[in-house]
């Protein structure tokens, strides 16, 4: 669970990234929680952008990809979902 301190140390973070995973029409499938499992492996901070064209309501698309990659929501800002999920080993983001 990430405390309110630990959130705003990475909504800071996220500032400058780039959208990892694109979302359009359909809903979540293995291939999207494989491909977001795989960027935060990587990463463990990435942004998932919801395309317009979607109709996926976009806090149950975020619910459902966190608990699909056992991850956790940082923020929501309009089509754009911040996800977190630390390394098991050497982890690059340290949280207090």
């Amino acid at each position: 669970m990430l405390t309110p301190k630990n959130k705003a140390l990475l909504k800071g973070l996220a500032n400058n990234l780039e959208p990892s995973v694109n979302i359009g029409k359909g809903e979540v499938d293995e291939t999207l929680v494989q491909s977001v499992s795989n960027a935060l492996k990587a990463h463990e901070l990435i942004k998932v952008k919801v395309l317009a064209n979607s109709n996926e309501d976009i806090k149950e698309l975020s619910d459902d990809i966190t608990k699909k990659t056992k991850s956790e929501l940082v923020q929501i800002i309009g089509h754009i979902i911040v996800i977190y999920k630390a390394r098991e080993k050497n982890p690059s983001i340290v949280l207090y």
